[in-house]
């Protein structure tokens, strides 16, 4: 584990240590765990971008055409 210092305004502190009192955790798991939430979204849209990259239009196309044109049932429909 690895200390580090950050420096806060003071609103974001205050807001911290509000939200962490009402978790009952400290301001340190509170970061902690935001942190770990923001690195795992970006990393994902990082991820989609590649497999994106990846994709094929001309198969999505020649799969897609294989897929029957029915009518929706009722609860699936928009």
């Amino acid at each position: 584990m690895s200390t580090m210092s950050i420096r806060l305004p003071n609103s974001l502190h205050a807001a911290a240590r509000e939200l962490a009192a009402e978790e009952e955790i400290s301001i340190n798991q509170l970061i902690a765990s935001a942190l770990a939430e923001k690195v795992a979204a970006l990393r994902t849209v990082d991820y989609l971008q590649q497999r994106g990259a990846l994709g094929n239009m001309d198969e999505f196309k020649q799969i897609m055409s294989k897929v029957p044109h029915v009518t929706p049932e009722a609860y699936d429909r928009l």
